[in-house]
C-alpha cells in the first residue's frame, strides 16, 4: 500500500481549501491562471507562449468537469477531471506559484483520487516531460505508461473503497 506523502511545513489547513464548480464565466481568469502556473516549466524548455497556453484551455473548455480551488478565499488553482472510455482524464491541474510546494497539491490529489475511487475508475494524465509535476504525480501513485517528444503519460489504477 502506498503511503501518503507528508505535508510540508506551512501547508494549508484542508478545511481552508474550498472546491467550487467552475462556471462558464470563469474561462478567461482560469486561462490566465493556467498561463501563469505553467510559465516556469515552459520557459525551461523554451516553449512559453502565454497566448498558446491560454488558447489550449479555451479550445478544450469543459466547465461541467472543472473545479476551482480556493485557499482562505483566494483562488489558488483549478482542475479538470472528465470521463473517458478508459476511466477519468485529468486534463488540467494548475496551482499558482504562490501556492505551490506548500501541500495544496497533495490535498487536491487526494480529492481527485477519492472522486475516481468512488466511481471505480482509473485516472489518466499527461505532464510536460521536464516539469517538476512528474515527480509529484509519481509520489501520488501514478505510474508511467508512455511518453512522446514533449509529454509523459501516467495512470493511477482505481482503488477499492
Amino acid at each position: 500500500m502506498q503511503q501518503e506523502p507528508p505535508h510540508p511545513a506551512g501547508a494549508p489547513d484542508p478545511a481552508a481549501v474550498v472546491f467550487k464548480p467552475a462556471a462558464a464565466g470563469d474561462l478567461e481568469a482560469l486561462a490566465d491562471l493556467r498561463a501563469e502556473s505553467m510559465r516556469a516549466s515552459l520557459e525551461r524548455v523554451g516553449r512559453y507562449d502565454p497566448e498558446r497556453a491560454r488558447k489550449r484551455l479555451r479550445d478544450n473548455w469543459m466547465p461541467d468537469c472543472t473545479w476551482t480551488i480556493e485557499v482562505d478565499g483566494r483562488r489558488a488553482g483549478f482542475y479538470t477531471l472528465r470521463p473517458i472510455d478508459e476511466g477519468l482524464k485529468l486534463d488540467h491541474l494548475y496551482i499558482l506559484p504562490a501556492f505551490q510546494n506548500r501541500g495544496l497539491g497533495g490535498i487536491v490529489m487526494r480529492r481527485i483520487a477519492a472522486q475516481a475511487d468512488e466511481a471505480g475508475r482509473a485516472i489518466h494524465l499527461g505532464a510536460l516531460r521536464d516539469s517538476p509535476s512528474n515527480a509529484f504525480y509519481r509520489r501520488h501513485g501514478y505510474v508511467q505508461t508512455s511518453e512522446d517528444a514533449w509529454d509523459i503519460y501516467y495512470i493511477r489504477a482505481a482503488r477499492a473503497q
